[in-house]
């Protein structure tokens, strides 16, 4: 794979081969060629990354959520955006709240479940 389009789903089997730091790059790369201006490109191209891979891995929640959000208008790149920043909120209160559970995945895949569009664009996308 030499380069990364957010709009097109990489090949699972092509995309799990490489080694995370360059899945990483890959993204990263495909911020700076679009000009994309961000806060931090590595943190979002890691961000990015970890979708990705949640996909390609086939996590059916994260696969129906991304598939559910393009079908209420969203673009794929939008749509991952969307599920980062689910992710992100997700793993802030996990370090907030200093406290593992054991249904941590699960409440991870429910915040998914209530996503929408329009939350998610009133949040400031």
């Amino acid at each position: 794979m030499k380069t990364y389009d957010p709009e097109t789903r990489p090949d699972p089997a092509e995309w799990l081969e490489l080694e995370e730091s360059e899945r990483v790059i890959l993204v990263a790369s495909f911020h700076r060629r679009a000009r994309i201006q961000l806060p931090d490109l590595q943190i979002h191209a890691a961000i990015h990354t970890v979708v990705e891979n949640q996909l390609a891995e086939e996590l059916q929640t994260v696969r129906e959520t991304l598939e559910r959000l393009k079908g209420e208008g969203l673009s794929r790149h939008d749509a991952i955006h969307a599920v980062g920043s689910v992710l992100v909120e997700h793993l802030n209160r996990l370090i907030r709240d200093k406290a593992a559970s054991a249904d941590a995945v699960e409440s991870y895949f429910q915040e998914l479940r209530a996503l929408n569009v329009e939350e998610w664009l009133r949040k400031g996308s």
